[in-house]
């Protein structure tokens, strides 16, 4: 008789490709999926009844700021806890490596820690410190575009030099040769708004010849978002990249209701050039806290604070009535800090997120004392209330738009799909009871339904918690493939 390591029996196979589920054994040897079918016949050093639970790829969150926690804290429990087993880090032009620092880091880089966290002045010491730690869960790397201008600019309010785009050039190049997986930017935020479209396309244009993506925290996401669309895809057109548009929403009361609107554009565009988006399943956003985001007619929650550290947890309204302040002055009083703003519309955010070109991603902050809930509860969100309760997308949408897609769009080679010769990083659950549990009020708070978690063949995570057992890697970038 053949022998492996485990064999998973009678499970639900729904297996990443967006086809109908499946019941059959699945048997692991070493780190990949030596056979999938029914009735199996293995000597297994485990043998595991699944009972006729899901098993699904494990999940692929591709909007992570999870950079420096895979190395200060190994064990990824948010993460680990909802399913995932892959993180992408580096989004919205921020990352740990490259990073040469000249005092603390200019914001939002601050949102990966303080200048102590900032360790790697090369992208081969991280992938290199990733391998040392092993973390419990597998790591992609995006090269952050104002991580790039902070080591080679005096000041980030104007456009980069030519010389200045040479340096970030060469920087981006090291980093693509040794396997990141493509150029973020974050041009909404004043440390690269001042950013000219052509300083973007001159590090774009490296990025279709090593088969990377472009991924964008757009210029605007508010009244000009298609403005700021439109410069993305010319972005990619003009370098011959895939786009991801990052955390796609309509931001601000004002921009509610234009959800079908900021869609149809994402298609036209999507008809002559690879396109797409990743979405988190909440109508409220957090980042640092930005002045410009200041509106009263909206609830913002202090998440942290340099300068009032005891005050967060309470909403920007609440501190500026006992400090007798506008919340606008209230708000530059409180800054270096952090926020939660809850400026979207849940009918927008639930039409992004049902669109078969969005990506699920949590855009969680792990560095925040008090974490907007997505940190720990994104996935079993849209698997529990979305897809059981109400039925916005199927089971197997839902799991694709976390495993196969992002795979196949970020170049994770043998990642994504329960297929045979394919990496086992699994997760079984029940899709009768699967449900985040983290709130605005209780954000640490681990998801239920989750019965085990393999990464690359190893049994890391169980309902009873982490097992110890960590084995996550560094992803290099291999081969897309564009999923319209």
């Amino acid at each position: 008789m053949r022998s492996c390591d485990t064999l998973i029996r009678n499970a639900n196979v729904v297996d990443g490709s967006g086809a109908a589920p499946a019941s059959m054994d699945v048997a692991i040897n070493g780190d990949q999926i030596c056979e999938l079918g029914p009735s199996l016949s293995y000597a297994a050093s485990a043998i595991i009844d699944a009972q006729g639970l899901a098993l699904a790829p494990g999940f692929i969150d591709v909007h992570t700021h999870d950079d420096t926690a895979v190395i200060h804290d190994p064990v990824m429990l948010p993460k680990l806890s909802q399913g995932v087993t892959t993180v992408i880090v580096g989004n919205c032009g921020i990352s740990a490596a490259p990073v040469q620092l000249r005092g603390e880091p200019p914001d939002p880089m601050n949102l990966l820690g303080n200048a102590d966290a900032f360790r790697y002045p090369t992208f081969a010491a991280y992938v290199a410190a990733i391998q040392e730690v092993i973390p419990a869960v597998n790591v992609g790397a995006l090269v952050g575009h104002t991580a790039l201008r902070n080591n080679h600019m005096d000041r980030l309010d104007r456009t980069a030099t030519e010389g200045e785009m040479i340096a970030m050039r060469r920087q981006l190049k090291e980093a693509l040769d040794g396997g990141a997986l493509g150029l973020s930017t974050g041009l909404a935020y004043l440390s690269a708004n001042a950013a000219s479209t052509e300083e973007v396309l001159a590090l774009a244009e490296l990025l279709a010849s090593a088969g990377a993506v472009y991924t964008t925290h757009m210029r605007s996401e508010t009244e000009a978002i298609l403005d700021a669309m439109q410069e993305a895809f010319e972005v990619g057109r003009l370098s011959r990249v895939p786009v991801i548009i990052s955390h796609l929403k309509c931001a601000g009361i004002a921009n509610w209701g234009r959800s079908s609107e900021v869609l149809q554009f994402l298609d036209t565009a999507r008809a002559s050039q690879p396109a797409g988006c990743d979405c988190y399943p909440y109508a409220a956003g957090s980042s640092t806290l930005d002045l410009r985001q200041v509106d009263e007619r909206v609830k913002i929650t202090i998440t942290w604070s340099t300068s009032h550290p005891e005050v967060a947890g309470q909403t920007l309204e609440q501190i500026a009535a006992v400090w007798n302040l506008t919340q606008l002055e209230a708000a530059k009083r409180l800054q270096p800090a952090g926020a939660i703003y809850h400026s979207i519309s849940e009918e927008d955010m639930r039409r992004i997120l049902q669109h078969p070109a969005t990506m699920i991603g949590s855009d969680g902050l792990p560095n925040d004392p008090r974490p907007h809930p997505r940190l720990w509860g994104t996935f079993p969100r849209v698997l529990g209330r979305y897809s059981r309760e109400e039925k916005m997308l199927s089971l197997p949408e839902a799991v694709h738009k976390m495993t196969g897609m992002p795979a196949q769009r970020f170049g994770l080679a043998k990642r994504g799909l329960i297929r045979q010769g394919y990496y086992a990083d699994l997760v079984l659950f029940d899709p009768d009871q699967i449900i985040d549990t983290a709130t605005f009020s209780d954000p640490v708070s681990p998801s239920k339904g989750i019965a085990r978690i393999w990464v690359n063949g190893v049994l890391s995570y169980t309902d009873q918690g982490a097992t110890g057992k960590r084995n996550g890697r560094f992803l290099s970038r291999g081969k897309t493939t564009w999923i319209q």
